[in-house]
């Protein structure tokens, strides 16, 4: 496979941004599986050359907190599910290399197609074509008396806030024990957001939901609020000195506002 023949470009973005941490700030964020993808990238890559240190940092440090929350949640469980929502090309699978849980990787039939393509399917990992709000992808799930923690990297922003209620209404039926991560931006955040990810390519983009009050949401959900992370907490002591000058300035900026954050629910 000489390029990535059927997928996305939207989903080069994140892919393009862990390359990028992973060459130049390997301490932080190192994606080994994501360096063995670059040769098949555009030899005219867009997104590299739209893209500052800032916004490669902002998309790494997402699957960076992510992480170590996947990480943990498996460290306590023991045998159990990871499910991965909007999966795209996420490489979080070889990232954590566990041998304990089952990742599940969902998306819609034409990524996942080629997703296939690019990195299999492995051990302890499934891939599921379908619709995330449907959640007829509910039913590959082999055992889901298994406590479970949904992954959603940078997918609930493109939908309203009813629809993301609707959804965590929904799915939570279906699990016994079951957890939610996901990514968010607060309403000045979102505007940033969408600016960014229309520069590099995708003019049609529209992102919609944003959380401003986490516990406020969390009560909409009528779920417990685990965690509220911002983004940038380790990754400001441990290669801020490394940045430039505007890279440091927006990282404290965006911590300190509360404009980017990964929300952990426990919808139980």
């Amino acid at each position: 496979m000489d390029k990535f023949e059927g997928v996305p470009d939207t989903l080069f973005i994140p892919l393009t941004a862990r390359i990028y941490v992973s060459k130049r700030f390997p301490e932080y964020f190192y994606d080994s599986k994501a360096l063995e993808l670059e040769s098949l990238l555009p030899e005219k890559n867009t997104i590299a050359e739209k893209s500052n240190e800032y916004s490669m940092i902002a998309s790494a440090a997402r699957y960076y907190n992510m992480d170590q929350m996947v990480r943990d949640f498996i460290s306590k469980h023991g045998k159990c599910n990871i499910v991965n929502l909007g999966c795209g090309l996420e490489t979080s699978y070889f990232r954590i290399g566990n041998r304990d849980a089952v990742f599940y990787e969902v998306d819609l039939p034409e990524v996942i197609e080629g997703r296939r393509k690019v990195l299999g399917e492995s051990e302890n990992e499934k891939l599921i074509a379908g619709n995330l709000f449907d959640l007829k992808w509910t039913e590959e799930i082999k055992d889901r008396s298994l406590p479970t923690l949904m992954v959603v990297a940078g997918v609930f922003e493109y939908f309203h806030e009813e629809e993301i209620l609707d959804f965590i209404k929904n799915v939570r039926k279906y699990f016994d024990k079951l957890f939610l991560i996901f990514d968010a931006t607060n309403s000045t955040g979102i505007k940033y957001t969408i600016k960014y990810v229309k520069k590099t390519g995708n003019q049609s983009a529209m992102m919609y939901f944003y959380i401003d009050d986490a516990e406020e949401f969390a009560r909409k959900c009528g779920c417990r609020l685990v965690e509220f992370r911002p983004f940038y907490r380790d990754a400001r002591k441990m290669i801020g000195r490394k940045t430039g000058l505007y890279t440091r300035i927006a990282m404290k900026v965006c911590d300190d506002t509360g404009r980017a954050n990964i929300v952990y629910l426990d919808l139980s």
